[in-house]
């Protein structure tokens, strides 16, 4: 068998083996080119999760409890500050290699600062001085110099400070001060002279060294009432060895921050390892570690995790669908040479030789195709590329042609619209068992759950492939019956057009490609429902965190703050509320303990909150029981938490009717609840806690000894300013703070503002979003193209006999119109239950899967819902439209091509 007569058959079938080669191209290409975007849109995911995080999820810290050093304060300086390389060298190699920027610090314990600038309308001033390794490079001077000597000639501590410090004390260059521990009089137990020798403005203020506490760039405020604002200066080492000889109190602090950029996601287990083998190690007396890296590192993982599931089942239904349409691109191609290969056969040509001619010509064409395939794929950025699985499909690619040509040359002769009207038994058996083993895979998977070993679990990626294969073969065992009865009902009436399409619609014999079809409209539908459910999720999320526009949290506020809140320009609505994290329930009004823990209570004004819901356009449900008022001598109806409620029933607590009711002390007040429902969830309580209740606002008296007033708000309006809104919640709390209800204590913290848009783009715009999109656009274009190029196939597979039918009818008399109508009519219906079965288990899937997909990953923990989507319904709708108009123009073409006065004079098996 030479070669130029291999390749001149080849030349001549050129179209099949064109065919074949870009399928098999698209295959390897695909094994190839998904995991390296996959790696890269990971990694991308990875670095940028990480960089959005707060500085105490980033950064690894060591401290000791401050202690007097007065003896060898330099030389003690100098070791703890080689402690820096130690105690890295200390660390799993896997978390050495990821820390980029350090830092060692040494400060003092605050004691009170003196001077002449520091009058009395400034308030009292602690300072603490400090080193910190890296400050030259990080600061710029903008007056005097660095304190590089530590100690002037006439002994005082020399200072450097932030100019933002300084300006709002009115220190300058040369200011002199006094530094002073004091006893609990108030008086002086030891003092030192401070020399003010430079101001420094940050060169980047957003650098990782000016995220120690307290601040270098700000004063801190006081903690309550007659404290001191709280300052920190730097120094050499010299002026703190000088402080600490003079008894001052020394801590010692050692900093390392994960560089984002030095994370990979092949080693991310062994990270998070590695900063749990940290905190699992002993540590020496005195001296602390901490760190929260793995808390964000654990979350991405466990998304990564369900995002690479997701691509796994997307990738597994698109090559499952390649493959089943490169064979039946072979059959195509060995049916057309059905005549060589019989007649080969006939001349005394063996099994072999058969086998040998096929063989030679897949050698020629489609190994290259696979390394060509291969070849693209590995241009695009990341890592990933196996080159083992790129020639198992090579090989694998090579011999389906020659195992296609031997079955052609064993086939009969005949109608093939008249073939297998019977089921034979072994097709009978085959469509049986792979029904049995798609619903056996799909019971154990649901029973089993998700594996949890961070690789792809072969049971969940290969049972929607198996699911879609029965359901194919399903349809097609059902769909020929009512168009049997439509054949029969159209043969009463007059025309043929009717008659003949239904009749040869439900003879078609197309297991093959309608198999493929639905596969590959699966997997689109498939993509199309997850990616609608975790949207919708995080829609939910976003509303539960932000039932409204915006929510304001904080401590206590004015009542009247409600009303100055409403009054800002854009505010549509708002509603109070009151959060009271740990209250315990109550048997009496006397304060007799009922056997239940403590729990959350939240106070909502339910017609405000619905009415805040409404004009933001949330789907939040308020029940009617929010919606009640009450004075607070009868028992106010709850919402009650499942785990609560049967708490309550156990202490005899659940009477609806009220008359035994749980007591809850909200600001000072005795109330009375009843269990009036029980819900699982409610906005604005985490997900986490499962221990609530839910009270409609008290209408107090005027004159009650503690009247209720809100910790919070949430607001209905996108266009509200949010500045002036933190203005007035501020002046709220500060009013407050004034009337004489809080004395002394801490200071309030500042009140916090949510934004639901922006929760909503933090849930939709980070971690393992960029990895989902590609999985998801892959799977809905790549699964629409297959599915209309499989359905070609199913069109092109009954052209022949289409043609000959065609052609006998247009010799008795057809006319052009008819011919057309003819062939929607046989055509519509293949279209149709393979457009529409592959949808409807596409649709299917997550309901049947989404327990075991970890989707919540990608919602915040809140639930994903699978559902059928009005989306869904066009999107099917269209597909089946254009799928008809797409078989129809094939099958026109077809026709064409083939003449079909020559396919009639040419015979049956032309």
């Amino acid at each position: 068998m030479s070669l130029f007569r291999v390749a001149r058959r080849v030349r001549a079938y050129g179209g099949h083996f064109l065919l074949l080669a870009a399928l098999t191209l698209v295959t390897a290409l695909l094994i190839t080119a998904v995991p390296r975007i996959a790696d890269r849109l990971t990694g991308q995911g990875l670095r940028e999760h990480v960089a959005a995080q707060a500085v105490a999820h980033r950064d690894l810290n060591y401290a000791t409890e401050e202690a007097q050093i007065r003896s060898g304060s330099q030389e003690l300086l100098a070791s703890r500050a080689a402690d820096l390389d130690t105690f890295q060298e200390r660390m799993p190699p896997d978390v050495r290699q990821v820390i980029g920027e350090r830092w060692f610090a040494a400060q003092t314990s605050f004691a009170r600062l003196k001077g002449p600038e520091l009058t009395a309308d400034k308030g009292l001033i602690d300072l603490s001085v400090r080193t910190v390794t890296g400050m030259a490079d990080a600061a710029a001077l903008v007056e005097g110099r660095w304190p590089d000597a530590g100690v002037a000639a006439d002994g005082s501590v020399e200072l450097a400070l932030a100019d933002t410090v300084a300006g709002r004390l009115g220190l300058r260059a040369g200011s002199r001060l006094t530094l002073s521990t004091l006893d609990a009089d108030g008086n002086p137990t030891k003092s030192r002279k401070i020399t003010v020798v430079g101001l420094f403005r940050p060169v980047d203020g957003q650098s990782g060294i000016w995220d120690a506490l307290p601040s270098l760039l700000r004063l801190g405020e006081p903690e309550g009432d007659g404290e001191p604002f709280l300052m920190v200066g730097v120094t050499a080492d010299r002026g703190l060895a000088a402080l600490a000889g003079a008894g001052w109190p020394v801590s010692f602090s050692w900093r390392y921050r994960i560089a984002p950029d030095r994370i990979t996601p092949a080693r991310l287990d062994a990270l998070i390892e590695g900063l749990s083998s940290l905190d699992r190690t002993p540590k020496p007396t005195g001296l602390s570690f901490s760190q929260g890296v793995d808390i964000p590192l654990r979350q991405f993982a466990d998304s990564l995790a369900a995002a690479r599931t997701l691509l796994a089942i997307i990738a597994a239904g698109l090559l499952a669908t390649l493959v089943g349409l490169t064979l039946l691109a072979a059959r195509l191609a060995a049916r057309r040479r059905r005549s060589e290969y019989v007649l080969l056969r006939a001349r005394g040509g063996s099994t072999g030789a058969v086998l040998r001619r096929g063989l030679a010509e897949s050698v020629l064409v489609l190994p290259a195709a696979a390394g060509f395939g291969w070849l693209l794929g590995g241009l695009l950025p990341g890592e990933g590329t196996e080159l083992r699985w790129v020639l198992l499909v090579a090989v694998l690619v090579t011999l389906v042609p020659p195992v296609a040509a031997l079955t052609a040359a064993r086939g009969g002769a005949g109608r093939a619209d008249l073939i297998n009207t019977r089921s034979t038994t072994v097709r009978l058996t085959v469509e049986v068992t792979v029904l049995g083993i798609a619903v056996l895979g799909a019971f154990l998977l649901r029973r089993r759950g998700l594996a949890l070993d961070g690789s792809v679990d072969p049971l969940l990626v290969s049972v929607p492939v198996l699911l879609a294969v029965a359901a194919a073969l399903v349809a097609l065992r059902a769909y020929p019956w009512p168009l049997r009865l439509l054949s029969r009902l159209a043969a009463r009436a007059r025309g043929s057009v009717a008659f003949l399409g239904t009749a040869r619609a439900g003879r078609a014999a197309t297991t093959g490609p309608l198999v493929v079809v639905v596969l590959a409209v699966a997997t689109a539908a498939f993509c199309g429902v997850v990616a609608a459910g975790i949207e919708a999720g995080r829609d939910r999320a976003a509303v539960r965190a932000v039932p409204g526009d915006v929510l304001v949290n904080g401590e206590r506020f004015a009542p009247d703050t409600t009303e100055a809140l409403a009054a800002l320009p854009g505010a549509q609505a708002v509603a109070p509320l009151l959060v009271e994290p740990n209250v315990r329930p109550y048997a009496d009004q006397a304060g007799r303990f009922g056997g239940v823990g403590d729990t959350r209570v939240l106070l909502v004004d339910g017609a405000r909150f619905a009415e805040v819901a409404r004009r933001a356009g949330v789907p939040v449900t308020v029940p009617d029981a929010l919606r009640a008022t009450g004075d607070g001598t009868t028992p106010l109806p709850a919402l009650v938490s499942p785990a609560l409620a049967d708490e309550f029933t156990e202490a005899g607590l659940a009477d609806p009717q009220g008359r035994r009711p749980a007591w809850l002390d909200v600001q000072g007040n005795r109330l009375p609840v009843r269990t009036a429902a029980t819900v699982t969830e409610f906005p604005l309580i985490d997900r986490n806690v499962d221990r609530f209740v839910v009270l409609p606002w008290p209408a107090l008296p005027a004159n009650a000894p503690h009247p209720v007033v809100p910790t919070g708000f949430v607001l209905a309006g996108e266009r509200v300013d949010q500045a002036a809104v933190a203005r007035v919640v501020n002046e709220g709390q500060q009013r407050y703070q004034r009337t004489g209800a809080v004395t002394a204590g801490e200071r309030p913290r500042q009140p916090e503002l949510r934004v639901r848009s922006a929760v909503r783009a933090e849930l939709g715009g980070s971690g393992v979003n960029g990895l989902l999109v590609f999985g998801f656009t892959m799977g809905a274009a790549g699964g629409g193209a297959l599915g209309l190029l499989a359905l070609a196939f199913a069109v092109l597979a009954g052209a022949r006999g289409r043609g000959q039918v065609l052609s006998r009818l247009r010799t008795m008399g057809l006319s052009r119109r008819q011919w057309r109508g003819l062939l929607l009519v046989e055509l519509t219906p293949l279209v149709l239950v393979s457009v529409f079965t592959g949808a409807v288990v596409g649709a299917l899937l997550p309901m049947l899967l989404t327990p075991v997909l970890g989707l919540p990953a990608f919602t915040g923990g809140v639930a994903v819902r699978a559902s059928f989507e009005p989306g869904l319904v066009a999107g099917v709708l269209g597909l089946a439209a254009l799928a008809l108009g797409f078989a129809i123009a094939v099958e026109a073409l077809n026709n064409r091509r083939m003449r079909l006065g020559e396919v009639l004079r040419l015979g049956e098996e032309s």
